[in-house]
């Protein structure tokens, strides 16, 4: 069992996707950003940014399925913070908004380093958003319905990415950096071991290839 979780630790690592993420803004249920976060899991994103809306960013567990365990989320003070952090950090901001000017979003190319911006359930991105936007794209509708439930639209997007990203490869080798994808292999194998260390801020322990701790255990002094 343990060589199980560990193995399949290692498998999901190495098909994390660093230069893929959603800026979730301001949205006002959490069970639309739990399943976000689930949908960003799923296509093995590994960081998720959000400003928080009026009811914060609690994940239900019903809807997230115990995803959020292996996503990061880092928050936000405002839009601005927001967006321009993501493309000091390499990102192309592209706005999942119904407009004049959206593209149908299987014509984006999502191989390079993206940033799919969701708003509101009900007025969608923000002005203040798309501004800092560089393009916005729409899923075609041929009911009476005008679009879809924001988490909806976040997962049909982001599949099209998976299925552009699968083609390229990407998920093919390990994309995250060394350190990255140490810290994270620790805390995912050991996660109690890591909170303990995390409370008295001291380093985590090595381990060797098959995950055990290995060394002795640092203390503070």
């Amino acid at each position: 069992m343990i060589d199980r979780r560990r193995d399949a630790i290692d498998a999901v690592l190495a098909r994390r996707q660093p230069d893929l993420t959603v800026f979730a803004e301001r949205l006002h249920k959490p069970r639309n950003f739990s399943a976000i976060v689930r949908t960003c899991d799923a296509v093995g994103i590994n960081e998720v940014h959000a400003v928080p809306g009026e009811e914060g960013l609690a994940v239900h567990w019903n809807t997230s399925q115990g995803a959020e365990k292996w996503m990061k989320v880092r928050t936000h003070e405002s839009v601005d913070d927001g967006c321009r952090y993501l493309r000091k950090q390499g990102f192309r901001l592209v706005a999942a908004h119904l407009s004049d000017t959206a593209e149908d979003y299987r014509k984006i190319d999502y191989t390079v380093p993206i940033a799919l911006v969701v708003g509101t359930e009900l007025f969608g991105v923000s002005e203040e958003a798309l501004a800092l936007c560089e393009g916005q794209v729409m899923i075609p509708m041929m009911g009476m319905t005008q679009s879809l439930n924001v988490s909806v639209a976040c997962a049909i997007v982001l599949y099209e990415a998976l299925r552009q990203r699968d083609r390229a490869g990407y998920y093919g080798r390990s994309r995250l950096d060394e350190a990255t994808a140490r810290v994270q292999r620790f805390e995912w194998l050991h996660p109690v071991v890591a909170q303990f260390c995390r409370d008295r801020d001291l380093d985590y322990p090595e381990l060797n290839e098959d995950g055990e701790i290995v060394g002795d255990f640092p203390r503070r002094g």
